[in-house]
């Protein structure tokens, strides 16, 4: 979506090697990844946005077309909440592309309503909405910095429910059922990523079998998802404001992960927010 970070995405991939070609018609994709194979150039990222309005139509084709070509296509779609994108495009100073001469909400409304079918399709959904630009180019790294085809990436977020579900999140679990740090004085002013709150939350009844457990079931969804042709997942933990318990458990899954062999990143969504 405009506004959400696609230079700083398309600079990211830029730095760790890849060719970038910021909107390219969707009607001369077959042609540039045949022109990029004859040239051994094999980490290929086009930047597609609304100002190829009328070529939007065409993506079905010519995914098909990629396909049948031997390429397959992954879709990284980055959106945010209305409200940053109305302060992005004010500081922006420009108009947005679809606004016309009606207000701001209107064009990232019609925005939406174009690419729904795009981001239902998206291999990675990226909310931008509380990421800054080096946070947003860390995910890109994580997701497209070198591993095989294979290999599941995992970003894991901590969040607090008061402030709403990461709406990029393709897994949420609750750890609300873990005593809260919170009505401890000498606890509160500290974070889940302080030993005293971390050993505190892992210690408690039920937090090395949670832990467990969603190992265990992140197996087999893993699996899954690579069987699938699906390579990136989101799984988010969340508490009651996100700066305890959610984050000192995704700290330790997120080691846990690592330890596996799972490439693991790890965002404290709600840090700082109280």
């Amino acid at each position: 979506m405009s506004g959400a970070g696609r230079s700083t995405a398309a600079n990211a991939l830029e730095d760790i090697g890849w060719y970038v070609v910021d909107n390219l018609p969707p009607s001369l994709l077959l042609e540039f990844c045949t022109l990029a194979r004859q040239a051994r150039q094999t980490r290929l990222a086009v930047v597609l946005d609304v100002r190829t309005r009328s070529f939007f139509e065409q993506l079905p084709n010519m995914f098909a077309d990629l396909g049948n070509a031997g390429i397959q296509p992954e879709i990284v779609y980055l959106e945010a909440g209305d409200d940053v994108i109305v302060r992005r495009q004010e500081s922006a100073r420009r108009p947005h592309p679809l606004q016309g001469n009606g207000r701001l909400m209107d064009g990232i409304t019609a925005e939406r309503t174009s690419l729904a079918t795009l981001r239902a399709a998206a291999d990675l959904v990226i909310d931008t909405s509380s990421l800054n630009v080096h946070q947003l180019s860390t995910r890109i790294n994580h997701a497209f910095g070198g591993l095989g085809q294979d290999q599941l990436r995992m970003t894991v977020v901590s969040f607090g429910f008061k402030n709403g579900i990461p709406i990029d999140a393709d897994l949420v679990f609750d750890v609300r059922f873990l005593p809260n740090p919170h009505w401890i004085p000498a606890l509160r002013p500290l974070t889940g990523l302080s030993r005293e709150v971390s050993s505190y939350v892992l210690e408690q009844p039920g937090a090395e079998e949670f832990i467990s457990q969603l190992q265990e079931m992140i197996k087999v969804i893993g699996a899954g998802y690579i069987r699938e042709g699906k390579r990136f997942a989101t799984l988010a933990i969340g508490c009651t404001g996100g700066k305890h318990r959610s984050t000192a458990i995704a700290e330790e899954f997120a080691r846990r992960l690592r330890e596996a062999g799972v490439a693991t990143n790890v965002l404290h969504r709600d840090l700082g927010r109280e």
